[in-house]
């Protein structure tokens, strides 16, 4: 058995890079007419995504995939404590930016990123590192199940810490799907069932306690499951989206004629893109990202089950959880079957640090692949 080091999994770069490539021109497409609108041209969005987004996230995917994996873990500690300061950061006066009561943005002149992104990938080296020690020394999967005090306390208490910041800025639908992934890599991890158990029920414990402590949060829940309660208030968006996606048929609008994204739907560019591509694309188009993405996790778990080390296999799960979960919560909450969160769909919806998040977790992803036993 020899490990293939030299090159990435190239059925995986191949999904990669169409994903990649379908959303700057499904951004292209979305964002012209609006761009022309607001700025004048019909580029400034699509040209902001390259320069801020796409660009520096190669760049630094790049240097993601040359980067040493062992150096990665024992550096991960910092790069936790370096994405938790920043996620502090968005609460002071002078560099925190808010908007619609959030608070999930920091500010340096014109330049704007939101640090929640970043936190995802750090928090996913992070536990990918953790989980990897602790199987070391308590034998994970050996027969030898870990003490509760020793493993599952303490993996609550790193979630609570994430869980503690998003939810004071609030930004609940980053802090579910980082919940996921965690379960995910913790499962991954061959924990006793036990654990996975007492995790199910506090989740759904936390839930519904956030629902209780924060009324519109109920409300989202009603409209979701009857957009018809309040049509003009919180079931607006998923009416509008619901109609963007219907009125696509099977071929679509063509590519730049949605009616819903002048004034009708709300976020077009951002949480909502997919509805708009649907109404362009129609049931083909929306058919082949979601195939795409469907493709994208399938390839990416059956990489992870072939690599042989634990810490580039729990960061390939975790960085294979993140962007399968965000885009099928993103697709489900705009096709009706999920309720909304605002979670944007990677490489697609319009924002510069969620495309470097993203590819940069790639750029580890397709290192993780290099690990592979033939």
């Amino acid at each position: 058995m020899q490990k293939k080091r030299n090159k990435p999994d190239l059925v995986l770069v191949a999904t990669i890079v169409l994903l990649v490539f379908l959303g700057i021109l499904v951004l292209a497409s979305v964002s012209a007419s609006f761009s022309r609108q607001k700025t004048g041209s019909t580029l400034f969005f699509l040209n902001h995504q390259l320069l801020f987004g796409l660009l520096p996230g190669l760049v630094l995917g790049g240097i993601a995939y040359m980067f040493s994996l062992k150096l990665l873990k024992k550096k991960s500690p910092l790069l936790l404590l370096g994405s938790l300061a920043a996620m502090g950061a968005v609460f002071l006066p002078v560099v925190g930016g808010a908007s619609g009561g959030a608070s999930r943005w920091i500010l340096l002149g014109s330049f704007s990123f939101q640090p929640s992104e970043l936190f995802k990938l750090a928090f996913i080296i992070y536990l990918a590192a953790w989980l990897d020690s602790r199987m070391e020394k308590r034998n994970f999967g050996k027969g030898k199940s870990p003490e509760f005090w020793q493993t599952l306390l303490p993996f609550l208490a790193i979630l609570g810490v994430a869980a503690l910041l998003l939810i004071a800025q609030p930004d609940l639908g980053t802090l579910i799907v980082l919940a996921l992934i965690a379960s995910i890599m913790y499962f991954s991890a061959k924990t006793p069932i036990s654990h996975i158990l007492a995790l199910g029920g506090l989740g759904i414990a936390a839930v519904l306690l956030l629902i209780k402590v924060a009324p519109y949060r109920m409300a989202r829940i009603q409209t979701f499951l009857d957009p018809s309660l309040d049509p003009l208030g919180s079931g607006y968006q998923i009416k509008q989206a619901l109609i963007s996606i219907g009125s696509g048929g099977l071929f679509g609008r063509g590519l730049g004629l949605s009616v819903q994204k002048f004034g009708f739907l709300p976020q077009p560019m951002s949480d909502s893109i997919f509805a708009v591509f649907s109404e362009e694309a129609g049931f083909i188009g929306a058919s082949l990202f979601v195939l795409l993405f469907l493709a994208f996790a399938l390839r990416g778990y059956f990489i992870a089950a072939a690599i042989k080390d634990r810490f580039p296999q729990l960061l390939a799960v975790g960085i294979v959880s993140w962007i399968s979960i965000q885009a099928f919560v993103n697709i489900g909450a705009l096709a009706g079957i999920l309720p909304l969160t605002g979670i944007p769909l990677p490489f697609v919806s319009y924002g510069g640090s969620a495309l470097v998040s993203e590819l940069i977790a790639i750029g580890l992803l397709l290192n993780a692949s290099r690990e592979q036993k033939t």
